[in-house]
């Protein structure tokens, strides 16, 4: 204003350059690039000149005030305690930071998984009760012994009358002991240990502190009846921040199998935002965890082999049923819907022979043990040998 009133239009010209150069460039923008290359120096160089600002008490009184009512005219939820750094941003800092280049695309996915860990229920991990390999409690120790070896598990749970009423956790080098000692006669019930139980809804990040505090890598999980609902060990948590951790007795499963463009064979237990995050699809979340629970949600009922149903532009099929179970999903991307993220996948596996999208049945880790069967073991079943292990399976 006063250099438009003095020199007229020229003058406006000359402070609105003097601005910008002076004011925004050097005294504002170089001086922050800086810092953020040299933070060290920018440090050390700041140091003296904050701390003499704050130890002045009554320009600290001023920005006390003016801080009190910022506050009270813009109030947030949770007061002054409240974050001003929200999850979304920090997430949203860690995709930025990967598209420039300054964290590696694992780093990424890795910082994604914690914060989802938080977020995430025992149930969307567990091994369900219709997986679980269990014995019950009056089978003896050396049949028990036979089963655990085939099957390569650490760890059995173990009932007494049924698959709800799990009495104890019988760890295999517990059995070996007994059998070693000639108690291979004895009832594996007396040779097990006390079962943790943990309802289905408990966060993943309380129970790992509940499974470090207690040293136990084990749980059963009850439903909000006390029925058991699955299993869960360490294994399964470790597996949800880092991926699959594989070793020497894992069996592999094609979770999801590319058949040919725009057309997959899908494992029902993959998980519905696994899913959506390969496909590019916005799938629903609802009250199940699975696209075999998405379908049984959307029919209403137990569907038939090859009963089909569209869900956001996707095609899905119940292409392999078993005792009211859904094993298998075949899913089609409809024509025309087809998005980048599918387009980018299908151009990665454009190959002479279709290359399968694995996933890890887990067996046995050492003392890590996941266990997983088909249905529960009864005495007589362990001793004439009949329990399929091969067919266990995990999430």
């Amino acid at each position: 204003v006063v250099a438009g009133h003095v020199f007229g239009g020229w003058g406006v010209a000359v402070a609105t350059a003097f601005e910008i150069l002076i004011i925004f460039v050097i005294a504002e923008a170089v001086p922050k690039n800086w810092a953020v290359h040299h933070p060290d120096r920018a440090a050390l160089f700041a140091a003296p000149i904050v701390t003499a600002l704050v130890r002045f008490f009554p320009l600290r009184l001023v920005s006390s005030g003016l801080i009190r009512l910022s506050d009270l005219l813009t109030p947030s939820k949770g007061g002054r305690e409240h974050a001003y750094v929200t999850e979304e941003e920090l997430l949203a800092m860690a995709d930025a930071a990967m598209e420039e280049e300054s964290i590696e695309s694992e780093e990424r996915e890795l910082i994604h998984s914690i914060f989802e860990f938080g977020d995430t229920v025992v149930r969307e991990v567990m091994v369900p009760r219709t997986d679980m390999l269990a014995v019950d409690s009056t089978a003896h120790v050396g049949d028990v012994i036979r089963v655990a070896i085939a099957a390569g598990y650490s760890r059995v749970p173990v009932y007494a009358g049924g698959i709800d009423d799990v009495v104890g956790i019988v760890f295999t080098k517990d059995l070996v002991r007994a059998e070693w000692d000639g108690k291979g006669a004895v009832e594996v019930g007396e040779v097990a240990r006390n079962p943790h139980f943990v309802p289905e809804t408990k966060r993943l990040s309380s129970l790992m502190r509940e499974m470090q505090a207690g040293k136990f890598h084990m749980a059963i999980v009850v439903d909000e009846y006390g029925g058991t609902a699955g299993l869960v060990t360490l294994e399964d948590l470790i597996e949800e921040i880092i991926g699959e951790v594989t070793d020497e007795f894992d069996v592999e499963e094609n979770l999801i199998e590319k058949l040919g463009p725009g057309e997959y064979s899908v494992d029902a237990r993959t998980p519905i935002d696994e899913l959506n995050e390969l496909l590019g699809a916005h799938l629903p979340d609802g009250d199940w965890d699975s696209i075999g629970g998405l379908i049984f949600d959307k029919l209403d009922h137990i569907p038939d082999e090859g009963e089909e149903l569209e869900v956001d532009s996707l095609k899905l099929v119940a292409e392999k049923v078993k005792d009211r179970r859904i094993v298998r999903v075949r899913v089609t991307k409809l024509a025309g819907e087809e998005s980048g993220e599918e387009s980018a996948l299908e151009a990665s596996e454009d190959d002479a022979s279709a290359e399968p999208v694995p996933s890890t049945l887990d067996n046995d880790n050492e003392d890590d043990a996941t266990m997983a069967g088909n249905g529960t073991t009864s005495r007589d079943e362990i001793a004439d040998g009949r329990k399929a292990t091969d067919s266990a399976t995990r999430r």
